[in-house]
């Protein structure tokens, strides 16, 4: 540690730290554009300048200097480092005087106003009047896609974009053009960023340079509820923040959560929200001689509890979809229990998990945090690129640290980083103990990771593709004293947490596809299940948010909540439980999911024990005390993992098929989103004629 006095405030810090740093540390405000403390330093804006004494009689860019570069006093006294001085003030206020000699007044027009960095700066430190005469610098605006709004007259050019796309992103398009005051950011051909993470880059903007174009004119911060959620979208768990004005959600943000997204979000987290608004159910619906008709709650639930009646619990089976919270997944398998069915599956895409094998045979074990701990790295059968974009950014924060090897077996894609391509099936991932120098790196490594995804384990061979990635991890020592990496990475939000509940078939049960098939249920329960083919022959069951396939197979259409409209527990890929609370309210009749099965279950005679949510997850709680720790991860046995290497089993020949093929159009709220269709329409184009 090295001792240092800000501003008469003696300290100790780290070496490494920057004088901003330092000087925050001592609870000194350091005004900044350019400076952010997940990107490189730039040093261009000036602002954060502070006065050195014993340095040089001039200011100091706080951000690109450190505490060690610093100079003892004659007789060896700390460095003194002052942030209030009438140079400092005097400095500051030319700087800002500079930065709005061409910025325009757009203040009254623009979105970022109200949350503005140049906003609340030039209240410190500007000033009511200009000296400057001549004529303004205007700038023409750039493309550069559909989510992104550009006003590039008002850039300062503090380069926060370029950097973040360069190195988070790993998509160098954005760059800079021209010198002194012709220079321009701007993509280099003008074309649309192709980066699922480009969203951040308006939270990045320190001006209204950047701003998000699908919301470009439709609210005012102050006007806006703020509402501390969960993302969905994928199986990461991103912490957000979703805004809502009345009952309409307006958008949604990033909020900080270091072990899990940092600050970023993928573009499908932050843009999705207008389809949370469109082909919405907002009532309940019958289908009566072949047409879906729309009808009372009691009408709906009279028509279920007629089919019910007569079906055997064995032909009555239920599916729970890929944005179901804990709570419905529980109440809908207690109804099921009541009925006498053990037919219940999560896995619409057939993956080959079971939670009888232990919970580190599904988790990310590794943690998402942990893989910047890792020091090589072996995926299988997965595209993080499209499967997890915020996780993908964290594989690329470890691979720039060096020393990260990384291997892949399965598709050959763009994954922003360099690696092995090893080969592209099982026989690959057979061969790699007995022939692979990839398995030497891996032997060689403290931490290896092996990151499965669902490519390898949604096909019939699933379960030994599955035992055989374990016996890689095993045999490499990825699972040792202090340190797990097998690490399953799964897509579906609700996927850990309804097999932590158990929402498989029980003894006898049938899986998902036996249940889809021609002849394998009944009566069929869809809780949200809309990834999924349903055959002819059984009476449907529908209770979700939008008319997607699920609603269009349906014999009765139940409407329910989406997951900005209920509070819901969700866990993610590495076993951590997290609350989504409700920031607005479901449309017309619809209702929270859990709910509507508890009053379903009154109408079928199998009446569920609670009456309200926290009746609910007491139950929940009771039954599964891990999910009451909120944004805790508890390790999982990795014994497990060694059970399951000594499984057996051997994975048929064949290549290992990506299971998201279209980033922008997984779920059924996606699809209902016109700002997703354009991008999936773009990036679609894009493939194309990269493929010509």
């Amino acid at each position: 540690m090295a001792k240092i006095i800000v501003d008469d405030i003696e300290l100790d810090v780290p070496p490494e730290f920057t004088l901003l740093q330092a000087c925050e540390a001592a609870g000194a405000e350091i005004p900044r554009f350019c400076f952010h403390e997940r990107l490189s330093i730039a040093g261009n804006c000036r602002m954060c300048l502070v006065e050195v004494k014993g340095g040089p009689p001039k200011p100091t860019a706080s951000c690109a200097m450190n505490v060690r570069d610093l100079r003892p006093g004659p007789n060896g006294e700390p460095p003194v480092v002052l942030t209030k001085s009438p140079m400092v003030k005097k400095a500051r206020e030319g700087v800002m005087e500079f930065l709005l000699i061409n910025h325009p007044l757009d203040c009254p027009i623009c979105d970022q106003g109200g949350e503005c960095d140049l906003q609340d700066q030039a209240m410190a430190y500007g000033v009511d009047t200009s000296r400057y005469a001549e004529n303004k610098r205007a700038v023409e605006d750039k493309y550069i896609g559909p989510l992104i709004k550009t006003s590039m007259t008002r850039c300062i050019q503090c380069t926060r974009c370029v950097r973040f796309t360069t190195e988070v992103a790993g998509v160098a398009e954005l760059g800079a053009i021209g010198r002194g005051e012709d220079m321009e950011i701007t993509t280099y051909l003008e074309a649309a960023l192709s980066s699922e993470l480009q969203g951040n880059v308006a939270d990045l903007c320190p001006v209204g340079a950047l701003t998000q174009r699908p919301y470009a004119y439709h609210a005012r911060p102050w006007e806006l509820s703020k509402t501390e959620s969960i993302d969905v979208m994928d199986a990461v768990g991103s912490n957000i923040r979703v805004d809502t004005r009345g009952r309409e959600v307006m958008r949604v943000l990033p909020r900080l959560n270091e072990d899990v997204n940092e600050e970023w979000i993928s573009d499908k987290t932050r843009y999705i929200w207008d389809g949370l608004k469109t082909q919405r159910l907002d009532r309940p619906y019958v289908r009566v001689g072949g047409k879906l008709q729309q009808a009372s709650w009691p009408q709906a639930f009279a028509a279920i509890a007629e089919k019910v009646k007569g079906v055997p619990g064995t032909r009555i089976g239920g599916l729970i979809g890929d944005l179901a919270s804990v709570e419905e997944a529980f109440a809908l398998k207690a109804l099921l229990s009541a009925l006498g069915s053990a037919n219940i599956d999560c896995r619409q895409d057939g993956a080959k998990l079971d939670p009888a094998l232990g919970r580190a045979s599904y988790l990310f074990n590794a943690t998402i945090a942990g893989i910047e701990q890792a020091d090589a790295l072996l995926i299988i059968g997965s595209n993080p690129r499209l499967e997890a974009s915020v996780l993908n950014a964290r594989i690329r924060k470890r691979w720039l640290q060096g020393g990260f090897p990384i291997g892949l077996i399965g598709e050959a894609v763009d994954l922003t980083y360099p690696y092995d391509y090893l080969g592209a099936g099982s026989d690959t991932l057979a061969d790699l103990l007995a022939s692979g120098s990839f398995a030497e790196t891996l032997k060689g490594a403290k931490r290896p990771l092996i990151l499965i995804g669902q490519g390898a384990l949604a096909r019939p061979d699933g379960a030994a593709v599955l035992a055989l990635a374990a016996r890689v991890a095993d045999a490499v020592g990825a699972v040792v004293e202090g340190w797990n990496g097998f690490s399953v990475l799964h897509t579906a939000a609700s996927r850990v947490g309804s097999l932590d509940i158990g929402a498989v078939p029980g003894e006898g049960g049938l899986d998902a596809v036996a249940m889809t098939n021609a002849g394998g249920a009944d009566v069929l329960f869809a809780l949200g299940a809309d990834e999924i083919d349903i055959a002819p022959g059984a009476f449907v069951v529908y209770l979700g948010t939008h008319g997607d396939r699920g609603a269009h197979r349906a014999d009765v259409i139940l409407p329910g909540a989406a997951y900005t409209e209920k509070s819901g527990t969700y866990v993610n890929t590495e076993g951590r439980a997290q609350i989504a609370n409700r920031a607005a309210f479901p449309p017309g009749e619809a209702r929270e999911d859990w709910a509507v099965l508890r009053a379903l279950s009154d109408v079928v005679g199998h009446r569920l024990p609670f009456d309200s949510l926290a009746q609910l997850r007491a139950a929940l709680y009771a039954a599964h005390p891990h999910l009451a720790r909120l944004d805790h991860v508890a390790p999982a046995d990795p014994a497990a993992v060694a059970a399951l290497a000594a499984s057996g089993g051997s994975p048929a020949s064949g290549p290992f098929r990506g299971v998201v093929t279209d980033f922008y159009l997984t779920n059924p709220i996606a699809r209902a989103s016109a700002v997703m269709a354009e991008c999936s329409a773009l990036a679609s184009s894009r493939h194309a004629a990269a493929a010509e």
